[in-house]
């Protein structure tokens, strides 16, 4: 199913199950996506995936759905240590 088609639903979407598989770990996944989160916050004039020319509408508007949704597209490349 195509993002467009999906509908927003609260914490439904992004689905848990579809990120875990871009990060292997819940944890993980809260941390980079707290933030990516942050980031998105802090620059002035963020516009989301998909909405360079304005005809489309955001299925999340808040940071944190905006960073899930990166997450998920793999538009965001993360990393992390290795212990």
């Amino acid at each position: 199913m195509d993002t467009k088609e999906k509908e927003y639903d609260g914490m439904r979407y992004p689905s848990i199950d579809e990120l875990l598989e871009k990060i292997d770990s819940k944890y993980k996944l809260a941390y980079a996506a707290a933030r990516r989160a942050k980031i998105i916050e802090e620059e002035d004039g963020y516009t989301p995936l998909g909405l360079t020319d304005g005809t489309e509408d955001p299925l999340c508007y808040k940071p944190i759905g905006i960073a899930l949704e990166e997450i998920l597209q793999d538009q965001t490349k993360i990393t992390f240590k290795k212990n």
